[in-house]
């Protein structure tokens, strides 16, 4: 954002033949937030365009004048910030959240500042479950990545205390009735143990609150330990330390933002071909 400045005297007008983009898509890819929470913005009065409160459905042209809770948003200028992605490897104990009322830390602490935007958390981890966190600048790509229309899978380890007799393993696969609908795992794959403990490998397509626990709960088994490992191809790099991060390189953010259904932003480089000697005088085959 910059610092706030008079708008225009009168409304700037959208070119005729330019349809435009939804404001709460650009404003997402421009890394305000998430689309979910630039909707509630605009349905809560807090943006506007050209002097206007914006509605849901409303475009943003170049050369609009926005702005966000009275303050001027560039977005020109944001757009053309490069997206960037990060691999964080989340403890227990921290929120995913800017702010704790209670003190509590949070993972926004441990990263890297940006000169444009802020990042955005693609899905939530709760406090007491560690592991795979992605973030990015680029909201669009947060929303693709977590709206349920896309399947991205998620990947969670499991310790639990005891053994699961194998009917509990095939409800849990064929579908639990929860309070806020049926839910089932995709895959289900003991990976293990020593003890008392005994470690599964589950995956998913859903990202509902608390939604591995509760399935496993729903079958009286208590969870002890949580990881998520995986979150659709990108895997939790095993040699990456809790509270320590990784930023997809071009072709690896590239690749996410095509699986995303989004354009690639790196340059395509295009091969040319060696230049051609030309003999000079008196060359040439005779």
């Amino acid at each position: 954002m910059t610092n706030p400045r008079k708008p225009p005297l009168k409304s700037q007008k959208p070119v005729a033949d330019a349809p435009g983009e939804r404001i709460q898509k650009v404003l997402a890819h421009a890394g305000l937030a998430s689309r979910r929470e630039i909707e509630g913005w605009i349905g809560q009065g807090e943006v506007q365009i050209n002097g206007h409160v914006a509605k849901l459905g409303d475009r943003w042209h170049p050369g609009d004048f926005l702005t966000l809770r009275g303050r001027v948003v560039n977005v020109e200028k944001r757009l053309d910030a490069k997206t960037r992605v990060l691999v964080y490897h989340k403890p227990e104990g921290e929120m995913v959240t800017r702010r704790d009322p209670d003190g509590r830390p949070v993972v926004f602490s441990n990263l890297p500042r940006l000169d444009i935007g802020r990042w955005v958390a693609i899905g939530r981890l709760d406090i007491n479950t560690q592991g795979l966190l992605l973030l990015t600048n680029n909201g669009e790509l947060a929303n693709r990545m977590m709206h349920p229309s896309q399947q991205v899978e998620r990947e969670y380890a499991v310790r639990i205390l005891g053994d699961v007799s194998d009917d509990t393993l095939k409800r849990l696969q064929d579908g639990v009735e929860l309070e806020d609908g049926k839910a089932y795992f995709n895959k289900l794959e003991f990976a293990g143990g020593e003890g008392a403990n005994r470690w599964y490998h589950v995956t998913l397509m859903e990202g509902r609150n608390r939604i591995v626990r509760r399935l496993w709960e729903s079958q009286r088994v208590a969870v002890s330990r949580l990881i998520r490992i995986r979150y659709g191809d990108t895997v939790l790099p095993p040699g990456l330390k809790a509270r320590a991060h990784y930023e997809l390189n071009e072709a690896e953010r590239d690749a996410l933002l095509v699986s995303a259904g989004l354009p690639p932003e790196a340059p395509v480089k295009i091969k040319r071909r060696p230049a051609v000697k030309r003999g000079g005088r008196g060359s040439g085959a005779r």
